[in-house]
């Protein structure tokens, strides 16, 4: 029987679209571009922390707040390219191991998209106004919202290495899946 999905992998879209054997190249491409994202976040938040007020500290941190924006519009856009493609995706393993990598993917995601609205709100509490890439997103209001600013100061940073930590997991598992002769990074890696 011919289903609308059997349509989308025959049609020339279909490398644009995710499918059961891999993702689409838009997926892949938001995905390997958040990558690289978040490896320069890392970076600076690392930088910021063990060489403050260094030249390269200084270069990399004047960026993490753009580069951050840009990755909470990303995130945003790639959840719901992943809701787009919901049932076209590749799935995951039957079982306890499926169960436990969607809510590892979930939780991804919603740190993925926690730790800059975060940042975002300890801005605007700030008063300061906010403008990545020279655009403009707040006006300076000149008024501090302790209470803003308080949450970001406990959470933002903390929740981030609780991001990277579990990017680190996502990576492990990756490997693990080629360790045990079930290769997954193809379905990413577009082979």
């Amino acid at each position: 029987k011919f289903t609308p999905g059997d349509l989308a992998m025959t049609s020339p879209s279909s490398t644009w679209l995710d499918n059961a054997q891999r993702y689409g190249i838009v997926s892949r491409c938001l995905h390997w571009l958040m990558a690289a994202g978040f490896a320069w976040q890392f970076t600076s938040a690392t930088l910021h922390w063990l060489a403050k007020d260094s030249a390269i500290e200084k270069f990399f941190w004047s960026t993490h707040p753009s580069l951050g924006f840009a990755l909470l519009v990303l995130a945003v856009i790639r959840a719901a390219w992943g809701l787009v493609n919901l049932r076209r995706r590749p799935g995951h393993a039957a079982g306890w191991a499926g169960r436990a990598a969607a809510a590892g993917h979930l939780l991804l995601y919603a740190l993925m998209i926690a730790v800059p609205v975060i940042a975002v709100l300890r801005a605007y509490g700030r008063g300061r106004g906010f403008s990545p890439f020279g655009v403009t997103i707040m006006q300076p209001t000149g008024q501090e919202i302790p209470a803003l600013v308080d949450l970001g100061a406990a959470l933002h940073g903390e929740l981030g290495w609780v991001l990277l930590a579990v990017i680190a997991g996502h990576i492990a598992m990756v490997l693990v899946h080629r360790r045990i002769g079930e290769d997954v990074l193809p379905r990413m890696a577009g082979r």
